[in-house]
């Protein structure tokens, strides 16, 4: 046994009921009741005048020194500790000589017992050595019941000491279990917060980058004196991205609450008004609603930078399911660059590769052997 256990007092929770069950608690509370009414009816029942007085007074005080032992010894206050079990075996002795012997042999043994139970061991010990010690010079049984009774005791202290710090450590454990518990579904609750607003950003994002594609080119067309005609137009598609916006929020949205469309078919929606096609291989499955959504948003990004950076190009997009991952390829036939080339903050892309890392897949975008080409490829 180390020095360390020597010291160690016993943890607060195994000085309290924490984690006692409630016919414990009970039992507990009526054992003391009983405790204290038989000696209530002993000083009473056997004294009479003064000796009477000094009975109950000295039952009353005993009760009072116990209850502050057990609050001093819960604070880890040794010296105090000390003092009030002091007076709890002053007070043994004291009915000892005054032939009260039941409060005696209550405090003698109870004094052993709460010692060994409440404090540090090396503090403990003296007094169950004094408390024993009492019991055996006060005791009128054979040595061999003394001896027993003493060695009892002893055990009997010591296994509830071990009892407490057992309790204590399931109550520890316990409280540690609900704050790991209560943290777990704070950060879920994060996590589900932080892919609400990355899914609204995405779809804003998307919506309004199009829509500025296209005024843009109305601005420069009217500073060109461009016709009414392609003014008409640009102004025209811009009014079918803000409407295309306001779908792909509510997909967002059905995409939160677990409904969505196969991507395969949302794919070949999205391109109904480019000069695209969509193949899809691989044995199709229902995807994750953050892989779902990551093809969905990587797919229209591509499909926004090919109208800025290569207008009139021809767009191929692929979708490969393949064996635990899925693999979504938009490739363009190039040309010359657009007028908007150079609108917009470029951060489209790097938004995307986050979104891919996140999920523990990857995103490649760079120049192929005709255009540009983008590859995701994300767990699923």
């Amino acid at each position: 046994m180390s020095w360390d256990r020597w010291t160690r007092w016993p943890s607060r929770e195994a000085l309290t009921w924490a984690g006692m069950s409630i016919a414990r608690l009970w039992f507990v509370r009526v054992l003391r009741v009983l405790i204290l009414g038989s000696l209530l009816w002993q000083a009473f029942h056997k004294e009479r005048g003064w000796h009477l007085a000094a009975g109950v007074g000295l039952v009353v005080a005993t009760a009072f020194f116990g209850w502050a032992f057990f609050r001093i010894s819960f604070a880890h206050r040794l010296w105090p500790s000390l003092g009030l079990m002091a007076l709890l075996l002053a007070s043994a002795l004291a009915a000892e000589l005054g032939d009260w012997r039941l409060l005696a042999l209550v405090l003698w043994c109870g004094s052993a017992i709460s010692a060994l139970e409440r404090l540090p061991l090396v503090a403990g010990a003296p007094c169950v050595l004094v408390g024993m010690t009492g019991f055996v010079a006060y005791n009128d049984d054979s040595w061999l019941t003394t001896a027993l009774t003493v060695v009892g005791l002893v055990l009997a202290g010591y296994t509830l000491r071990l009892d407490a710090e057992a309790r204590g450590s399931a109550h520890r454990l316990l409280t540690q279990e609900r704050a790991a518990r209560v943290a777990e579904a704070e950060a879920a609750a994060l996590a589900e917060r932080a892919r609400i607003a990355r899914e609204i950003h995405d779809v804003l994002a998307h919506s309004l980058s199009a829509q500025l594609v296209h005024l843009e080119a109305a601005r420069l067309l009217i500073e060109r004196d461009a016709t009414k005609q392609q003014i008409l137009d640009r102004v025209v598609a811009a009014r079918s991205m803000a409407r295309e916006g306001l779908a792909e929020t509510r997909q967002a949205l059905s995409a939160l609450r677990g409904e969505m469309t196969p991507v395969e078919d949302f794919l070949r929606e999205l391109v109904t008004t480019d000069r695209a096609s969509v193949t899809v291989t691989g044995e199709r499955r229902p995807l994750p609603a953050e892989a779902s959504q990551a093809v969905r948003r990587v797919a229209q990004e591509a499909l926004t930078n090919v109208r800025k950076h290569a207008p009139g190009a021809k767009v191929q997009m692929s979708l490969e399911y393949g064996e635990g991952e899925v693999r979504l390829e938009v490739s363009d036939s190039g040309g010359p660059a657009g007028e908007l080339a150079a609108s917009g903050a470029g951060y489209g892309l790097l938004g995307m590769r986050e979104r891919a890392e996140l999920l523990g897949g990857s995103l490649q975008a760079g120049p192929g052997e005709e255009g540009f080409v983008v590859t995701l490829r994300v767990p699923g």
